[in-house]
């Protein structure tokens, strides 16, 4: 019978060591970072410059904690209008070194600069003459010296007490990603539609490229009478269509005016005799409105600005062609 593995003692958790050893992690590696500030110049500007200069992708590798590093400054090159993927340095001498082509450019990623996984392939990536990038905490390493840029990598010492866990090398590296990946979309004119584009499942791409077509409400949907409408045709107009509010447009469907829950308020406030009044009476005349090929964003900074909850959507001609409130907006995520 397997003896029974006693639980390890509770350990007493002393909450202004947390808190100590919390603040000191943060404080090196901000450090570490403001100290690389100065170090980005020409090195920085040239390795700009030859991956600007690549017709492929750029490659990026890395063994362990740089290597998920790595994977990240590909994943936000990638979805920052520079071609991007991710290598295992393991995975390359295996048969994956066949998706580096001459036309690419490698990113390595080695703080001590003598990876072995990463100098086992060097001379398969030199023999093809692919620029060589390497962000590295060893400057005279085997790596950079090998390297046509070498990105300074190097920190006073890791966040970890013993040492050991790679903590500011990693955040530094992983900086250093950043400001690549930025510095390039800003050098390619990146903009935010180009962004969206590349993400077009998140909350951003919805923002960005939902146009006002795609939520409106078209056709018989939209709620529209004549200004010769009564004031009860006009209530069970928009009680059926469900927007707060119905268009009022001409013969040609042009539109005069917007009536709302609003203007009933206003007019009963007066003591308007609403039995005998018409729509066109009461209605708000020249209502802001919105066109069909603008963004869903827009729509709701304007409903915004201006405190409403609706918008009519017309064409060129101020013929109503649809009609939207928060709550499309709301079901479509784009507030």
């Amino acid at each position: 019978m397997n003896a029974r593995i006693a639980p390890p003692a509770a350990i007493a958790l002393d909450p202004d060591m947390i808190v100590r050893s919390a603040r000191s992690v943060i404080g090196l590696e901000a450090s570490a970072i403001e100290a690389l500030r100065p170090r980005v110049g020409p090195a920085f500007v040239e390795a700009c410059r030859i991956i600007l200069a690549c017709k492929g992708r750029v490659v990026v590798s890395g063994m362990g904690k740089s290597g998920h590093v790595a994977r990240k400054i590909a994943a936000t090159l990638a979805s920052t209008g520079t071609p991007a993927f991710f290598v295992h340095p393991g995975e390359a001498s295996h048969g994956d070194l066949g998706m580096i082509l001459p036309e690419d450019v490698v990113l390595a990623l080695s703080y001590s600069g003598e990876t072995d996984e990463l100098l086992f392939i060097l001379p398969m990536i030199k023999r093809q003459g692919i620029p060589l990038i390497v962000i590295t905490g060893k400057s005279q390493s085997s790596l950079a010296s090998e390297a046509d840029v070498v990105l300074d990598g190097s920190i006073t010492s890791e966040a970890c007490p013993l040492g050991l866990a790679p903590t500011t090398s990693t955040t530094v590296a992983l900086v250093l990603g950043d400001a690549l990946a930025i510095a390039l979309l800003e050098a390619r004119g990146f903009t935010s539609d180009d962004f969206a584009r590349s993400h077009p499942a998140g909350s951003l791409g919805r923002r960005l490229l939902l146009h006002i077509s795609d939520v409106m409400h078209s056709g018989s949907d939209v709620p529209r009478v004549s200004p010769d409408a009564s004031i009860t045709t006009a209530l069970v107009e928009m009680t059926r269509k469900h927007l707060g509010m119905t268009a009022v447009v001409d013969t040609d469907q042009r539109l005069l005016g917007v009536f709302t829950d609003g203007d009933l308020r206003r007019a009963l406030d007066v003591g308007v005799d609403l039995r005998g009044a018409k729509v066109g009476e009461l209605m708000t005349r020249e209502p802001k409105t919105i066109g069909a090929g603008k963004l869903a964003a827009e729509a709701a900074q304007l409903m915004e600005k201006l405190k409403i909850n609706a918008l009519l959507v017309v064409d060129d001609e101020r013929h109503v062609v649809g009609a939207l409130n928060i709550h499309d907006l709301l079901r479509a995520r784009v507030v």
